[in-house]
Order: structure tokens, then sequence, then C-alpha cells
């Protein structure tokens, strides 16, 4: 049995993964201590033979969730890193470890499922872009603030501009509680339909859209190109990768 993590910006996902079958646990807020909460969690853990970590949060919680790992089912973690190319991905970075670790994984499970041309739109604290064709050649993608962070930006440096959790999106808003929300979603969505199109007029086949992350289920409906959500990705990323033996941890963690 291996051990899965999914260290993100605001939270951990993990799951057990024994050959196929993947069982994933109750995600953790990481703003409160890692230890007791994982002590709760992981208190029944069946033995584990690897732990597989994709991080992109701070070294200070890197090693904290090191010392929990070690703490709760005694194995030492290993950090996975992004690679030129791993489990038929091929990264698009002349420098590959600065592509997020969670989008090469993401890409992993995805090019693993089916090898056909992907677009993968991932949001959560950022709104993350990516290509792939079906020979798992990763196009390149784009970063950009979340609709949420979008938000919280625009607040932030205005006086008089206010937000609702009872917002609503529309295509041309009333108040300006709709339209701050609006402008947010939709500005997402418009550079998601970009990005696809852009994507779509370099590859041979029209790929899939593939809409992944926190707020998977509210951005989906507002992008006019058809889409399909998928959950775990970065977990689903690290079950192939413990199966086909791909995986390349980091040094000196």
């Amino acid at each position: 049995m291996n051990l899965l993590v999914d260290l993100g910006n605001s939270r951990l996902k993990w799951a057990w993964a024994e050959g196929d079958t993947l069982t994933v646990g109750e995600p953790v807020d990481h703003s409160r201590p890692l230890q007791p909460q994982l002590e709760v969690l992981w208190r029944q853990a069946p033995p584990i033979g690897r732990a597989l970590v994709a991080s992109v949060a701070r070294p200070r919680l890197e090693a904290e969730l090191a010392q929990a790992i070690h703490a709760c089912v005694g194995v030492e973690p290993e950090f996975i890193a992004s690679a030129a190319s791993a489990c038929g991905v091929h990264s698009a970075y002349a420098t590959p470890e600065k592509l997020g670790v969670d989008r090469f994984v993401a890409m992993i499970a995805l090019h693993a499922r089916a090898a056909v041309p992907v677009v993968l739109a991932s949001v959560g604290t950022a709104l993350v872009l990516d290509a792939l064709d079906a020979d798992g050649r990763h196009g390149g993608g784009l970063i950009a603030p979340s609709p949420m962070l979008m938000q919280e930006a625009l607040l932030g440096a205005t006086a008089r501009v206010s937000a609702s959790s009872t917002a609503l999106t529309v295509e041309m808003a009333a108040d300006t509680e709709d339209a701050v929300r609006s402008g947010c979603w939709l500005a997402a969505a418009a550079l998601v339909e970009r990005f696809y199109a852009t994507a779509a007029a370099r590859m041979a086949h029209p790929p899939v859209l593939v809409i992944a992350g926190g707020a998977a289920a509210e951005l989906a409906p507002l992008v006019r190109v058809p889409s399909r959500i998928e959950p775990d990705l970065v977990l689903r990323g690290l079950a192939v990768m413990a199966r086909s033996g791909c995986a390349k941890p980091l040094p000196n963690r």
C-alpha cells in the first residue's frame, strides 16, 4: 500500500493506493498544525511501502508534513519533482523543474487515462492552463489569478467596491456585488476559451477540455466549450508514477 499526498497552496489531499485502486481521504486544512489532524485520519493506516508527495507549498510546511508522515506511518516521504519526461509526458519547459509538479503530475494522470489531446484548466488559488497533445507532448500553459483571487485583489485595491456571498454571475450586472463576481468569473472563463482555441489550432485533432480544482464545478458552466470535470488528478497521477516506477524524488528532502 502506498500513501499519496497532494500538498497544495491551501489544503492537503491524500489517498491510499494499491494497484489500480485509489481510496481518497478527507482533505486537510493546513492553516492548522498537520500532525494532530493526520494522526486522527491515519490512526488505522495499513502498512505503507512508500509515501509520494507532490508539493507546491512552502518549505516550512513540507518539513512539517515530512515529520508528520514519518511519525504517523513510519516511512520517509518522497517529494516528487517535475522532469523533462516521465510516464509518457514530455515537458515543454526548457528548465523542467520550473513546471509546477502538480501540473506535471496531473498531465500524467490524463495521459495515462487516454492518449488523446487535452486542455487542462485547473482552478484553485490560481487558474492554471496546460495543453497536452495525444503523444504526451506538453504544448505549454498559462497561469493567472483564480476568480476568487481576482476578487480579493479588486476589493483590496478599491475603496467603494463591495462583494457579497449572495452575488450572482450574470452577463450584465445591475449592481456592484454581481458586477464584481461576474467580472472575475467571466474573465476566467474567457481565458479558458481563448487558450483552448489557441491549443486546438495547433493540434491535429480537437482537444478534450478537462476542468479540475476546487472551483471546477463553478467554472465549468461558464465556459462555452464542452468540458468534463476530473477530480483528484494529482493523486491519480502519483498513483500512475508509483505503479510505473517513473517517480523522480527531489534530492535532499
